[in-house]
Formats: C-alpha cells, structure tokens, sequence
C-alpha cells in the first residue's frame, strides 16, 4: 500500500493518498509503454460536491509527474489552486464532462495506443471474442470523431455516447476508460489495451477465428465485474505492477 504522509502544500490525507496513487498510474502507464509523448491524460476526481479533480501538467513526461505538481482542477478546467503549470486544453472536455455527470465513477484514463487506435478505427470496433475483450462485453459507447476535443460544445454528445458504459472508443482516435477508482480504471485499461493487442494480430492471420457465444461473453464480464472481488483484484494488479516498476527502475 502508498504510504500515507502530508505534503507542506497538501493538508488533507485523503486527497494526498489519491495524489501518491495517481502518481504512479501515470508511471505505470509509462513503463508499459503507453505514452503518447506529453499528450494524453489521467484524472481522478476529489471528494466533495464541487467535483474538483486532479490531472497532469502539460508539457511534462508522465514519469516526470509528482504528487506536487498534479493540478486540482474544476470540471471546466480552470485552477483551483495556483501552480507553475497548465493543463492541456484537449483533455478538459473529456474529463471535466465526466466527473461531472457520472457519480459512480472517479477516474478516467485517455491513450490512444497504436492497437487502441487501429481498433479505433474499425467500423466494428471491439470485436468480444478474445479472453481480454469478453471481459468488457456490453460495457462499450462509441463517439464519432470530431476534431480535437477541444470544445465545450461537444461534452454533452460524448456523455451520451458513454451513457452508463465504461468504455468510450473515441473513433478514429483513441478510448477513455473510466471506473470507480484508480486501480479498477488501471485494470480496465490495461484490458483493453490487451483486447486491441490480440485483436489486431487474430487479424493479420489468415483462418476464420472462433466467435465466443454471448452467454460467455456475459459470463465473462460479469467474473470480473462483481463489486467485492472486482476491487480486490484490481487492487492487488495494481499494487504488484507498481512493485515490478519500482523494482526494474531502482538504481
């Protein structure tokens, strides 16, 4: 587990604890090779009615990031607290959209990796039928690709193509996964990041692939979507993947 200790800057523990742990979400993202360059983001919202959320500066690496130099921001992306940085205007739309309308969730996570966006791209998107992609099953909205989400305007279309999935394939562009917290949104998106892998390899080989049912499809996303053992889980990859990195950066 993160240890619990207080910046100078940052008195309330809970919102230490989101900052430490939100920290290495964009360092793990980095050591699995996720990255797009400074672009991309990772948010998670703060506790409290005003909806504030945490997200990276713009125009540092993601293994520069700390739990300093996260910004606090509303769901219009405005600072709420100064800071030598700025955020990235393309990322506050998404975010700021989503944190704000969907209350069962707390962290949303945005990439567009190489098989992410070849998927993407595919008029049938996700297609279900390996190991990975069964497991979220029913769980996908599509948005149709609108230029940079850089406008205000398009928030309430992408929150109606997300509806109450936790999913959202950002056609022609990337995805956003969104769950009820940190370690839950890493393991979603790392399975679907796998989904896209095999995906797109099942498609350069020749041969009929084997379509899964949807009474397994189901079955699957239900194993890993159950409440108790979901969390528990997620936690648990989240925890070893962060030791690995720690371990295979040391000095």
């Amino acid at each position: 587990m993160l240890p619990i200790r207080l910046s100078p800057s940052v008195t309330d523990p809970e919102e230490w604890r989101l900052r430490c742990e939100l920290t290495d979400f964009y360092h793990l993202v980095d050591f699995l090779g996720w990255t797009e360059m400074i672009f991309n983001h990772i948010s998670v919202r703060l506790p409290g009615a005003a909806h504030h959320y945490l997200v990276n500066p713009f125009g540092l690496n993601y293994m520069e990031i700390t739990p300093e130099n996260l910004l606090k921001v509303g769901v219009d992306g405005r600072l709420v607290e100064p800071s030598d940085y700025s955020g990235n205007p393309a990322g506050f739309a998404l975010h700021g959209a989503i944190h704000e309308t969907r209350s069962d969730v707390a962290c949303v996570a945005h990439t567009h990796t190489t098989a992410v966006s070849a998927v993407a791209m595919k008029r049938g998107g996700f297609d279900h039928n390996n190991f990975y992609g069964a497991q979220f099953y029913g769980r996908v909205g599509y948005h149709d690709f609108e230029g940079i989400t850089l406008y205000a305007d398009e928030r309430s279309r992408m929150i109606a193509s997300l509806g109450d999935k936790h999913v959202l394939v950002l056609r022609n562009h990337g995805i956003a996964v969104c769950e009820r917290d940190i370690p839950t949104t890493f393991m979603l998106l790392w399975t679907v990041q796998r989904a896209a892998e095999i995906q797109c390899q099942a498609g350069a080989l020749g041969g009929e692939d084997v379509l899964l049912s949807e009474a397994v499809q189901q079955r699957c996303r239900a194993a890993v979507t159950d409440l108790g053992s979901g969390i528990r889980v997620a936690r648990l990859l989240f925890d070893a993947t962060v030791r690995r990195m720690r371990a295979r950066l040391a000095p």
